[in-house]
């Protein structure tokens, strides 16, 4: 089995109990542009159902239109939990990771743009 067909059983197997709360850390490591484009689906179903999602990812793209709030951590800390909107801005995600940022959002994501 690839490390791809493992990482989709084991969100199969995690599902099979229809739990209330999914935490899933970098889920998406391993998957094929179609098997991500299926899992970005399917996870959104799961959150529109009343599913809750809690997310780790270092990916701003990997935050689908259903989550609403953002907690970042840096140096192991909490430094942010606030409403998506309030977190997702330049200059919170450049003080974040120490560089010049540019968030553009389209279609419910975001997205980091330029140098």
């Amino acid at each position: 089995m690839s490390s791809g067909e493992a990482r989709k059983f084991l969100f199969g197997r995690a599902l099979i109990h229809n739990p209330r709360m999914l935490i899933l850390d970098e889920p998406k490591n391993s998957l094929d542009m179609h098997a991500l484009h299926l899992f970005r689906k399917t996870l959104r179903k799961i959150a529109q159902s009343g599913t809750g999602i809690i997310r780790v990812t270092h990916n701003m793209q990997d935050i689908m239109p259903e989550i609403t709030r953002i907690i970042l951590v840096k140096d192991g800390r909490f430094v942010i939990d606030s409403p998506k909107e309030e977190v997702l801005t330049d200059k919170k995600m450049g003080e974040l990771f120490s560089i010049p940022a540019t968030i553009r959002r389209e279609c419910g994501y975001y997205y980091t743009v330029g140098d």
